[in-house]
């Protein structure tokens, strides 16, 4: 089987491409999800998610690289090192919740059981994800445009220009 050689998004201007190097493969987002719940140790990750020592170690290796995990010294005192979510790791969360609820709506039957998230507080199901526009609008797809870096100058030399 010949591998296929993974393009890098790293020059993109597109803000669902670029993060694509990072955590664009499943293997680093159930890492992820894994850190998120609780998951340090290369064993834990590598149970959790029957995956080969040699894949597992490229992937927290990568993870590492684009400052998602950070290693630090074992919480208990051993020679072992944890793996930890950056700032950066844990600014995923949304992400990883809107994942799991569109993965709750759509990949499962009606009856099917499955675990949820639950707010720790109160023991109830997180609320569904919805995005907001600046003045508290529900937004759906069709109210939105994506737009290049050069029409935003341009906008703001003409309002300049105007004002």
């Amino acid at each position: 089987m010949q591998m296929v050689k993974r393009t890098s998004h790293a020059d993109s201007l597109c803000g669902v491409a670029r993060p694509l190097d990072a955590i664009g493969d499943g293997w680093s987002l159930l890492i992820v999800r894994d850190a998120f719940d609780g998951l340090r140790r290369f064993g834990e990750f590598q149970r959790s998610l029957g995956l080969s020592k040699n894949i597992l170690a490229v992937r927290l290796r990568n993870l590492i690289a684009h400052d998602i995990l950070e290693t630090v010294p074992a919480s208990d005192g051993s020679a072992y090192q944890d793996y930890v979510l950056t700032e950066k790791g844990r600014a995923l969360f949304p992400l990883l919740v809107a994942l799991r609820q569109w993965g709750e709506a759509f990949c499962f039957a009606p009856d099917e059981a499955h675990v949820v998230l639950v707010d720790k507080a109160t023991g109830k199901p997180v609320p569904r994800l919805e995005l907001h526009a600046q003045d508290g609008r529900a937004l759906a797809p069709e109210d939105t445009v994506v737009v290049h870096p050069s029409a935003i100058r341009r906008t703001k030399r003409q309002r300049a220009k105007a004002g």
